[in-house]
């Protein structure tokens, strides 16, 4: 593999972003009653827009990044930059989203930075299993779907963390 990146943004990054994406925070909405059609459009639009650009290409980057390093320690540094990318700010980003795509201007405030920490650091060990089997045992052409399928699975944990942990 070249140190250089050729910019990802695929059809099918596309079509999944929407699709994945959006299903999971469809789940969530229903589960907590908060179903709106126009988040469900918002969330279709950003799975296939920033999701399906942003993220192939950050886990083309680690890729780069972690060539020349083998062994667990390779191992150790992609997992802990695919944890890095979805931190804290990530998971707030999010949810702001959520609350953009609901109409729900009001409940914009630095309490989502709070509910995005402690989201974080409870899921921490889920998403270190997660991160480190998409990164290290997965194809890279095929590490967005397997991020957006546990990312989806996320989507509900973070719009359920604002009712866990808030």
């Amino acid at each position: 593999m070249s140190k250089t990146i050729k910019l990802q943004y695929t059809k099918a990054n596309i079509l999944r972003g929407a699709i994945i994406y959006s299903s999971g925070d469809l789940i969530a909405s229903l589960l907590l009653g908060e179903f709106s059609m126009y988040r469900l459009v918002g969330m279709i639009v950003l799975g296939a827009t920033l999701y399906a650009l942003e993220i192939p290409n950050y886990f083309a980057w680690i890729e780069v990044k972690t060539k020349d390093i083998t062994g667990t320690k390779k191992t150790l540094v992609k997992t802990g930059l695919a944890i890095l990318y979805f931190n804290p700010l990530w998971i707030a980003r999010h949810l702001l989203f959520i609350k953009l795509f609901s109409g729900n201007f009001n409940q914009i405030d630095l309490n989502l930075l709070k509910i995005a920490w402690v989201s974080f650091l409870v899921n921490i060990p889920i998403s270190f299993i997660a991160n480190y089997l998409i990164q290290n045992k997965v194809n890279l052409s095929w590490r967005f779907l397997a991020s957006a399928i546990f990312s989806a699975l996320m989507a509900i944990y973070y719009a359920m963390s604002e009712v866990i942990f808030n």
